[in-house]
């Protein structure tokens, strides 16, 4: 009997040391966010070239990164497969490799009712900050190397908000016009 329980004891040990290191490669945390005295460079402006004299100066978005800066949704898809999905799996189900060992299991981003029931403020608060920052499981981890990333925040949000609509039934098709 006492063997019985030694392995059991012995598989939620190994289960917690596995989930563990998912969640350590796929935070990829560094010394530059784990050390409080370490504070990221602030973006430097980006100044677009003067125009000749004889053309109008071009206007540029300013909510949009400077030209040969990295897609926010490119990288945002990257963080999504890298670090969510070992929880949430690709398809957002909350069934990835690592949600096994996890009580209480990731949240299903196809869930109509959960997705009605948050704001995209929430949800960029609970990715930057983790899950703790709203009062929900610390096993959420935050990912606070995004906060200076508002546009590939942005981009995982939408990310979330898409599993919604793919989960969505398509709409019945329209009544054919009456002749």
């Amino acid at each position: 009997m006492k063997s019985a329980s030694m392995k059991s004891s012995l598989k939620a040990v190994l289960a917690s040391v596995g989930v563990a290191s998912l969640f350590l490669v796929a935070c990829e945390k560094t010394d530059a966010v784990a050390t409080p005295e370490a504070k990221p460079e602030a973006a430097k402006p980006v100044e677009a070239p003067k125009p000749p004299a004889n053309e109008s100066p071009t206007v540029v978005n300013a909510g949009t990164p400077p030209p040969g800066a990295p897609d926010p949704k490119i990288e945002a898809d990257t963080i999504f497969s890298q670090r969510c999905s070992v929880c949430h799996g690709m398809s957002g189900k909350g069934d990835g490799p690592g949600a096994a060992a996890l009580n209480p299991k990731p949240r299903d981003y196809n869930d109509a009712a959960w997705q009605k029931s948050v704001t995209d403020e929430y949800i960029s608060k609970v990715i930057i900050e983790g899950g703790a920052s709203v009062g929900k499981s610390p096993t959420m981890v935050a990912n606070a190397d995004l906060k200076t990333k508002p546009e590939v925040v942005k981009a995982l949000v939408a990310k979330v908000r898409s599993f919604a609509v793919a989960a969505a039934p398509a709409p019945a098709p329209a009544p054919a016009p009456k002749k």
